[in-house]
């Protein structure tokens, strides 16, 4: 799952990145206003974690530009701000959370879950589909029940159609959402990832749409 953060802090948003990357997921560091909104609405996004105390363009603005645009993804709001008028503002503004400064990675990596299977319809934390299971606490996939041993990259492909699995997926977009953008990308190596997938899940468990991609078929 690919996430912005946009912390003008280096040192903060570095730690943030790295926590983000052991949770599995990709995370790419913003660090101004104006790059921020450029890089919001001009690139897809399964999360974005926003400070509103930002150089160039302020945080609050970047969201309504976000929104703006028509945009749904999750906004988490993290911010220094933490006055009842400042936290409603930022709610008002198509926030869909709000986490003040300081913070523990710890309640930021499970509210970024807990938005994450909301926007693909999923309350739970386990997320099934037909005989397919992803724990999203502990990075674990269930085939009828039975643990599948997945690489890192592996799960991500896996994690990605779960979240989206009503949707049809080009290589070109899972190869957005599993590399870091400075990462040498080659969406040949999905073909490989999904191979693999099928060989440890179920020959048929991704289904390949002639010259559009593949679909989750559990």
């Amino acid at each position: 799952m690919k996430i912005l953060i946009v912390e003008d802090d280096a040192t903060l948003g570095e730690q943030m990145v790295t926590a983000l990357e052991k949770a599995g997921w990709v995370p790419e560091l913003s660090q101004d206003g104006i790059d921020a909104l450029y890089r919001a609405t001009s690139e897809e996004w399964d999360a974005i974690i926003l400070d509103l105390g930002l150089p160039k363009l302020d945080g609050l603005t970047v969201l309504k530009g976000i929104r703006d645009e028509n945009i749904n993804t999750p906004v988490i709001i993290l911010s220094a701000r933490d006055t009842l008028t400042q936290r409603v503002e930022g709610l008002n503004a198509g926030a869909d959370d709000y986490l003040t400064k300081p913070f523990e990675v710890v309640e930021l990596i499970a509210r970024i879950r807990a938005h994450l299977r909301r926007a693909s319809g999923n309350a739970s934390p386990v997320m099934q589909v037909g005989d397919l299971a992803l724990d999203t606490r502990t990075s674990k996939v269930l085939w009828q029940g039975q643990a599948v041993s997945l690489t890192a990259l592996e799960y991500k492909v896996v994690a990605y159609f779960v979240h989206n699995a009503d949707k049809v997926i080009s290589r070109t977009e899972l190869v957005e959402h599993i590399y870091k953008q400075d990462f040498d990308r080659d969406s040949n190596t999905i073909e490989v990832f999904v191979g693999r997938i099928r060989k440890k899940i179920a020959p048929n468990i991704i289904k390949t749409v002639r010259g559009l991609g593949y679909q989750l078929n559990a």
